[in-house]
């Protein structure tokens, strides 16, 4: 059994050293997340499924700008659809693919309101290959337009793709 965890360790020593020089600069980054299926919470939705597209350019090493776009259907009869346009960035904290982001976004939310909703996230890019990654992340978006009932917070998984 100890055997087995040991192994393991080693394992994942391997994939995150393996992520070394990932994030240099003039690299582009290409992404898609998949959201909700009761994974995120607001005061207003039960069940929503949302998902998102982004695009990145690493400016500078472990620092990268973003530019993203989503949709969400939720079951709530008020709000039934949300589109997102928005703005962030991304710091790879250590080599190992660990990062905070930070961003604004633009909702339309159909038939009911507009609002502009900053927001932060921590993930991990996790490498399956040199250049493609699976990225859990938690994030929180904060409403400027009511707090309680839009403010939400989250679980994310992506795809991401870095190319030189």
């Amino acid at each position: 059994m100890y055997k087995k965890r040991i192994i393991n360790l080693l394992l994942v020593l391997v994939f995150a050293l393996s992520a070394n020089a990932q994030f240099e600069k003039g690299k582009c980054y290409l992404g898609a997340s998949l959201t909700g299926l009761n994974l995120s919470y607001s005061g207003v939705d039960n069940l929503n499924l949302g998902v998102s597209a982004q695009g990145g350019y690493l400016f500078y090493d472990n620092l990268m700008v973003l530019a993203n776009a989503s949709f969400k259907h939720s079951n709530n009869k008020v709000v039934p659809n949300e589109y997102t346009a928005g703005l962030g960035g991304r710091y790879y904290i250590i080599q190992n693919g660990i990062y905070l982001g930070l961003n604004a976004k633009w909702i339309h939310a159909q038939h009911s309101y507009n609002d502009v909703m900053p927001g932060m996230e921590i993930g991990y890019a996790f490498f399956i290959n040199g250049s493609v990654t699976i990225e859990p992340a938690l994030y929180y978006d904060q409403s400027f337009r009511n707090h309680s009932d839009y403010s939400t917070f989250g679980f994310k998984v992506g795809i991401g793709v870095y190319l030189k």
